[in-house]
């Protein structure tokens, strides 16, 4: 296989992500799909790939991979950095938001992650194979690439490559609507909610990250409900009072009731929130949602109109099109 990379070492909490496995929680087979899905994008965007195509998400440590028989065009997003291994000897050290290429006879070794969550997009997407119709990997039901040493990971042609601004989500308290079974809590329970913080506890995973916090208390229609659909983003509160907030791979139904969900706009940021990790919360209404995620579309598209290219070699046909250049004429000699 000509463009691929060769797993050295996988790394720690490292996954094949895409955009995720739609239309089948009714069979009971979990979204899953990269925690943040826009930071994927946007890493994508640096090598010119498809939105939907896969990369590696990277939760702890990354992984150590050699380039193939072909160039490999790479590129980190997140807080993340990594170290190249030249043929020559030579080490190059490699940041985010900066593509280059990993050549035949280097390796590149990526370090922990900072911050948060990271993503390592490659040329022409990972081609690995497809499972239920994505790439993504979901291990609780086998799913996707296993990443183990000396794996072949198959990608694309390196071609043109970008560098950009880092993409940043919004900050501030994360903003929620009535959840389906609000009516099991107290009003006391709801405003609570939004007036403490509340704390990623150790257990927390891909499929949801246990709070800690205040008790949420429910009225005499109790904890539990008839089990029903689930998506991400929802938050059940068990009997105990301690909420639940239901990430990527988080199961496809549920019995607990639901005082509220995260506004779409807002998911992207659950993927970042790590163990101790504190969060606020506020109540918002249907229009302030669907303005959120309006917003967050358009940030987005000025965000990718901000890319401009990695190497110095001028594009004649960019930089006419894009009208860079104006009001010049041609002189003579003198």
């Amino acid at each position: 296989m000509s463009f691929a990379l060769t797993i050295i070492d996988p790394g720690i909490a490292t996954s094949v992500q895409d955009q995720g496995r739609f239309g089948l929680r009714r069979f009971g087979v979990p979204q899953a799909g990269a925690l943040d899905p826009l930071l994927l994008r946007a890493v994508n965007h640096l090598l010119g790939n498809p939105p939907g195509s896969a990369g590696l998400e990277i939760l702890v440590v990354g992984p150590t991979l050699a380039a193939g028989e072909r160039p490999i065009a790479l590129a980190l997003g997140g807080e993340i950095s990594g170290e190249i291994f030249c043929s020559d000897g030579s080490r190059q050290n490699v940041t985010a938001w900066h593509g280059f290429v990993l050549r035949p006879g280097e390796r590149i070794r990526i370090g922990a992650v900072r911050r948060g969550t990271a993503y390592l997009a490659v040329s022409g997407g990972l081609q690995t194979e497809f499972s239920l119709g994505s790439r993504s990997t979901y291990r609780r039901a086998g799913l996707g690439t296993a990443l183990t040493e000396s794996r072949l990971l198959p990608c694309g042609q390196a071609q043109d490559h970008f560098t950009a601004p880092p993409w940043q989500n919004e900050t501030g308290a994360i903003r929620l609507l009535r959840g389906p079974q609000h009516r099991h809590f107290t009003d006391e329970a709801a405003a609570i909610l939004v007036s403490h913080p509340y704390r990623v506890a150790s257990n927390s995973d891909r499929m949801g990250l246990r709070l800690k916090g205040p008790i949420l208390n429910h009225t005499s229609l109790g904890a539990e409900c008839a089990t029903e659909a689930v998506l991400p983003g929802l938050i059940q509160v068990p009997a105990d009072g301690q909420p639940i907030l239901l990430l990527a791979d988080s199961q496809t139904t549920g019995g607990y009731a639901k005082i509220a969900a995260v506004i779409s706009a807002d998911l992207p940021r659950l993927g970042h929130l790590r163990a101790g990790d504190s969060l606020d919360f506020r109540w918002v209404e249907r229009e302030e949602a669907l303005a959120a995620l309006a917003r967050e579309r358009d940030r987005f598209a000025l965000w990718q109109q901000r890319i401009g290219r990695a190497f110095a070699a001028i594009d004649a046909a960019a930089l006419y099109g894009n009208n860079l250049i104006s009001g010049m004429t041609a002189g003579g000699d003198e």
